[in-house]
């Protein structure tokens, strides 16, 4: 591995030198301590993190809480801070609390970046134009002008130089973008202002890189923000170097990280960079991307890209002193604008969040870094609270419509359309819109909510009654997944499953107690014929204009994937049990879901032909069931001269293989199957092999044309099984170990 990890560390290291100087300028910090931060954040936390591809150094992201720190606590307690840190994220990592961090809202953070970035840039921008930035970005907006008009022409060329050249170098081809454009732009700006007659300010060095190592005081007072800053770096460095090492995941096709043992590592780095009198340190994105992107396999990259910074702090330090400030600033003024990305931007404009984010970058800019991030989480928060507990509903007449289309001003129906979580503080909303419905009109109620209270239900069945009692009719359809039944009963909860209760359920589930309120029809209609018509007004309702853009496309013809042999059970529901939709099944049913000899049903003849012929199917299906009426009396005999007992004939070969011990008969005995349905799982298996040698479906199968598959519903537990020639399959991850439900 190491032929592809020690090119990429050598690009790591390029990304990382100038970083590393830029970030302690911009943190207030002694320049040699972003190199001490970067060459411990490459080795310890390289080889102690548990994402081996992530790059770990001084972070932009920490750079306006360590500035608060070095003015509030100067340097020396600062770097005790960093030590604290790091202990409480190697405890972090210990609790094994890691993936809770990943819990903050990824547009907070997004925003935390941008107050960040928006802060950095403003700083710089004074000492690109020659002067000295202010503490807080109020004192350098309004400081600005100011220092526009007495801006240093040296200190403007040569941060201009760098901005420049770093917007310029993204356009190149391949092979010169793969050169660190940071590096690029450091290098051409320093150089020009070495041969230029420029004078422009330069980083000073006091001393060699083993002369800055020095040991953390702790502060004289003020414990309690010592302590809120060891918690704030502890908690930023954390939750940033757990994002980059998800996002470096996403990079590569490796073994995803130990989030965890990474907590560890880079608490142990920042443990030992602030004994060492260095910067705190955490996983920065733009090191790990380029570490990914230069082909790295092993944390080796990480390791190697810390040695290449200790040899060069030892023996070409010196070359730093020839850098001028404008350029580290130019380089930091690029290096903020990045950390406000539009596409965050537009993300929590789409999303609805863009108040949190405004908040966040807000709050970060004018407050401080943690204050900022508790408002924006406050007000995420709220927002999602908010949200959960919204309902909306609606009431609006419904023009009448007939064979010759909408008359316009002829009001014959109602509708009430409930949705979201309908909870008390949804009262006033409800009751105003109950209130607008006229008294003896004809009402749909839709109610679509996954939580309702008792106080809403209660509000709704008294309206029924009132509106009833003016001579008004009113259907209540429970689209959602919470029944009104449901809300008086017990506590309040939500019931993900009750919405295929009501959506997929049998007329006896849905339609219980209909009667003049639940009538959505004539009301001339027989008994036989209401649940019909029930079920039609249901699907008018609730289920047509979700189908209709579909229904749309399949006006002009069929295109079904398979045809579909089905038993006639009632039970049986081909699109149920499929999960398909109109046009997905072109279905065949029969008693006992038999294939007959070639010529002996003209029906099943006509039905193949066509399917395979004309519409072109991939599959041809034949599904059993449990319970088989058809297998029952195959088995007993029974039904003997009857048109049942003739057609059910057709599936004697499938008794005698039964009889003899058909391999998927023993399979079926083995799982828990009756004689009942070892025999509907092997006429099933016969089924398949009659399709295989019928001269339509056989040649189509032998071109590769059509395939054959076999399907078992077990109508107790709700399970589809595969049937083979051999044996059977549970298609439910779970169906093999759980018991059949009886």
């Amino acid at each position: 591995m190491l032929r592809h990890d020690v090119p990429a560390s050598i690009v790591v290291f390029l990304v990382a030198l100038p970083l590393s100087l830029g970030i302690a300028v911009a943190s207030g910090a002694p320049i040699l301590a972003g190199l001490i931060a970067a060459i411990v954040g490459g080795i310890v936390a390289g080889a102690v993190g548990g994402s081996p591809l992530l790059a770990s150094g001084p972070a932009a992201g920490l750079t306006v809480v360590v500035a608060e720190l070095v003015a509030k606590f100067g340097w020396k307690v600062t770097t005790a801070i960093t030590v604290g840190a790091g202990i409480l994220q190697i405890l972090f990592g210990l609790s094994r609390i890691a993936r809770a961090a990943l819990a903050i809202s990824p547009i907070v953070v997004h925003a935390m970046l941008a107050g960040i970035g928006i802060t950095i840039a403003l700083q710089q921008v004074h000492v690109l134009l020659g002067g000295t930035s202010s503490s807080t970005v109020w004192a350098n907006i309004t400081g600005l002008p100011s220092q526009i008009v007495h801006a240093q022409p040296g200190a403007v060329l040569i941060g201009g130089i760098v901005i420049v050249t770093m917007l310029l170098w993204k356009r190149l081809p391949p092979k010169w973008s793969r050169i660190p454009a940071p590096l690029v732009a450091i290098v051409l700006a320093t150089v020009v202002s070495l041969v230029l007659p420029l004078d422009v300010k330069r980083i000073a060095i006091d001393g060699s890189l083993f002369d800055a190592i020095a040991l953390p005081t702790l502060p004289d007072g003020q414990w309690s923000g010592f302590v809120t800053g060891v918690l704030t770096i502890a908690l930023i460095a954390s939750v940033e170097s757990l994002l980059s090492a998800v996002a470096v995941d996403k990079m590569h096709k490796g073994r995803k990280s130990d989030l965890d043992r990474e907590l560890i590592g880079q608490g142990a780095a920042n443990t030992v960079s602030g004994l060492l009198g260095g910067l705190p340190v955490t996983g920065v994105i733009v090191r790990s991307a380029t570490n990914v992107a230069a082909g790295a396999k092993s944390r080796a990259s990480a390791i190697l890209h810390g040695v290449w910074l200790l040899l060069f702090s030892v023996f070409l330090v010196g070359l730093v002193e020839k850098i001028p400030y404008a350029a580290l600033a130019g380089l930091l003024i690029m290096i903020g604008v990045a950390l406000v990305k539009l596409a965050h931007i537009r993300l929590a404009h789409r999303t609805g969040d863009l108040v949190v984010y405004v908040v966040t970058v807000l709050g970060v800019m004018f407050l401080n870094l943690l204050e900022g991030v508790v408002i924006g989480l406050l007000v995420a928060i709220a927002l999602m609270v908010w949200r959960v507990v919204r309902s909306t509903v609606h009431a609006e007449p419904i023009e009448a419509v007939t064979a010759s289309g909408v008359e316009p001003g002829t009001v014959r129906r109602w509708r009430v359309s409930i949705e979201g979580t309908c909870t008390f503080l949804s009262l006033p909303r409800l009751t105003r819109a109950l209130a607008a419905v006229p008294p003896g009109v004809d009402v749909n109620l839709e109610l679509t909510v996954d939580f309702l209270d008792h106080a809403c239900c209660e509000v709704i069945e008294e309206w029924v009654e009132r509106h009833q009692a003016s001579g008004g009719t009113v259907v209540v359809d429970e689209i959602g997944t919470h029944a009104m039944a449901a809300a008086v009963s017990a506590p309040p909860k939500r019931h993900p499953v009750a919405t295929l209760a009501r959506g997929l359920a049998p007329w006896g589930a849905t339609q219980q107690g209909s009667g003049p309120a639940g009538d959505d029809h004539t009301g001339t209609d027989t008994e036989a014929c209401r649940p019909v018509m029930d079920g039609i007004a249901q699907y008018h309702r609730s289920h047509a204009p979700l189908l209709r853009v579909h229904l749309d496309r399949l006006g002009g013809g069929q295109n079904p994937h398979a045809l579909f042999l089905a038993c006639a059970d009632s039970r049986v529901v081909p699109n149920v049990i499929t999960g398909s939709g109109p046009g997905d099944l072109f279905t065949v049913r029969n008693v006992g879901n038999l294939v007959p000899e070639a010529q002996a049903d003209t029906s099943m003849e006509a039905a193949l032909t066509f399917a395979v012929e004309e519409l072109d199917v991939a599959a041809v299906i034949v599904c059993g069931h449990s319970g088989c009426g058809a297998m029952g009396a195959l088995l007993d005999n029974g039904a003997v001269g009857s048109p049942v007992g003739a057609w059910i004939a057709h599936a004697e070969p499938s008794k005698l293989a039964h009889g003899d011990g058909h391999p998927v008969a023993r399979a079926a005995a083995e799982a828990g199957f009756d004689e009942r349905d070892q025999l509907g799982m092997v006429n099933v298996a016969l089924q398949m092999r009659t399709l295989r040698h019928h001269p339509l479906t056989g040649r189509a199968h032998a071109e590769g044309r059509v395939e054959i598959i076999g399907l078992f519903f077990d109508i107790a537990s709700g399970r589809v099984l595969r049937v083979t020639d051999t044996g059977i399959d549970y298609l439910d991850p779970d169906g093999a170990t759980a018991p059949r439900a009886r």
